[in-house]
């Protein structure tokens, strides 16, 4: 019984990072534990602005995004990161919204960061919200101080739009053209957050990107990421797979053909929306040296600079 009921919380556990003591207690069934979607559109749409925003970080780390776990509910979102300020910093730095003074044809230029985001210190870590929407993202596994300190600094160089109680004209505008745009589907996005240690290859680190490529598909790129098998297991028909099907697949891992470049690419096609995912494994083979350690040593203390 322990050897099969570990196999039920397997491909949840590759796909979250969460332990198999913790996804237990959620077995009802000899059923494999699925990852729940968001129940709620505005929950689904604060996850895909969250996970966009948070792309722009690049590979920090073994963990993609900084994110070391998820905790996938209904109605919330829990995201551990990794303990280290800098992993911190970027996160608040490209989350929190603020005015970039410029005037474009699209809204949403006007707003850096994630138009209508607040954020307070709730159980243990920090909550991010909208206000009048019932949405959240709890983010844990740091010292909540780290986040109110560098928000403190951001504010006094940027002038944050945290201290507004409510949407500000310039948010509500940028907001309504996001959830108005055909290109990024937030269950889309939302659904890869939830999944997102699926993207993560077994090497030192790994970097995950999403963004809208244009005529309604969209592209999803890793470096060092998983072996393709996985990949299209966990996103595929596996047990807490979305149901993409492979339209088209180039593997230079786990094979049994040549190929005359590096890397991967997978077309995947999302059946119900027959929108395009375009997949790419760059397989950059970065490794750990003493200038990478040297670097981290000192975006950990610009983060409290």
């Amino acid at each position: 019984m322990p050897q099969t009921a570990l196999a039920l919380t397997e491909d949840r556990r590759r796909s979250t990072g969460e332990s198999h003591q913790a996804l237990h207690a959620l077995l009802s069934d000899d059923q494999a534990l699925p990852i729940p979607a968001a129940r709620r559109p505005d929950q689904a749409q604060l996850e895909a602005a969250v996970f966009l925003a948070c792309c722009k970080i690049g590979g920090l780390s073994e963990h993609p995004l900084g994110i070391v776990q998820v905790h996938p509910e209904e109605e919330q979102l829990t995201l551990r990161l990794l303990d280290e300020p800098y992993v911190v910093h970027h996160w608040a730095e490209f989350l929190l919204p603020r005015l970039t003074g410029e005037e474009g044809d699209h809204p949403r230029d006007c707003i850096s960061g994630v138009a209508g985001l607040r954020y307070r210190r709730e159980g243990g870590g920090i909550s991010l919200h909208r206000p009048g929407m019932p949405a959240r993202i709890l983010l844990t596994g740091f010292n909540p101080r780290w986040w109110e300190r560098i928000a403190e600094r951001l504010n006094t160089d940027y002038g944050l739009l945290q201290g507004e109680p409510d949407w500000t004209p310039t948010e509500r505008a940028a907001y309504t053209a996001t959830v108005r745009s055909p290109f990024e589907p937030p269950s889309l996005l939302s659904s890869l957050l939830r999944r997102i240690r699926a993207t993560a290859g077994t090497g030192p680190f790994n970097g995950t990107d999403a963004w809208n490529s244009g005529g309604g598909s969209f592209r999803l790129e890793t470096t060092d990421g998983p072996p393709c098998p996985e990949l299209t297991r966990l996103l595929g028909d596996g047990p807490t797979g979305l149901g993409w099907k492979i339209d088209h697949k180039s593997c230079t891992c786990l094979c049994d053909h040549t190929h005359s470049g590096m890397g991967c690419t997978i077309d995947f096609l999302e059946p119900t929306t027959g929108q395009f995912v375009y997949y790419s494994n760059l397989k950059w083979g970065r490794t750990h040296s003493d200038r990478r350690r040297q670097t981290i040593t000192e975006l950990n203390r610009l983060a409290f600079a």
